[in-house]
């Protein structure tokens, strides 16, 4: 595969086939983290860490551990524990870098460990049957296609609870799930650009 076959794939990955938009994968960090932008830029970085890096643990882990051993059935049982342990490196992590951080992310942070994008990233990888360097490179992409779309969610929110013209009983969840709606049919627009 050359370097226009990895565009397309990185193209495919974060506007085609959005987690959030498309697959409705990671909804609940998508509505819970949005309301301001700080927060999602901060989850954002911690999802395209973890996604990145169980992508690649993950694959390994299959290729050398699963696979010659015929133990292919445990996978899910596989990815959740590496998935569950990077979650926790993360979150000590950035409660020793950014106390406010941590505090602003709050329940959100270890709820990455059943965020079922880094689970997706990692089966749909398998099931695709990518090799390392498509791995590699769906797992960057596809975490970064959640983070785009977390942080303009974010943005957008932000500046609706600012506008006073938004009528009373559609404040809140009413408009952010309309907005997201409307936001989900702008990457509708990306649909016939790649297949894969």
């Amino acid at each position: 595969m050359g370097i226009a076959g990895y565009l397309a794939l990185i193209v495919w990955a974060v506007f085609v086939n959005n987690f959030v938009l498309s697959q409705f994968l990671g909804i609940c960090p998508f509505m819970g983290v949005s309301k301001k932008v700080e927060s999602a830029v901060g989850m954002a970085a911690a999802v395209l860490f973890v996604i990145t890096m169980a992508s690649i643990i993950t694959f390994l882990l299959y290729n050398a551990l699963l696979v010659p051993w015929d133990l292919q059935y445990l996978k899910t049982i596989l990815f959740i524990l590496v998935i569950a342990a990077l979650v926790q490196f993360v979150e000590m992590v950035i409660k020793k870098v950014s106390p406010t951080l941590f505090a602003a992310l709050g329940i959100f942070l270890p709820l990455i460990t059943t965020n079922c994008a880094v689970l997706g990233a990692a089966l749909l990888a398998i099931q695709k049957d990518f090799n390392f360097m498509k791995t590699l490179v769906f797992g960057m992409a596809s975490a970064v296609g959640f983070g785009l779309v977390l942080i303009l969610f974010a943005a957008i929110r932000e500046r609706l609870a600012l506008n006073v013209a938004t009528p009373k009983a559609m404040k809140g969840m009413p408009i952010a799930l309309i907005t997201a709606s409307i936001l989900s049919l702008a990457f509708l627009g990306f649909s016939g650009m790649v297949r894969m």
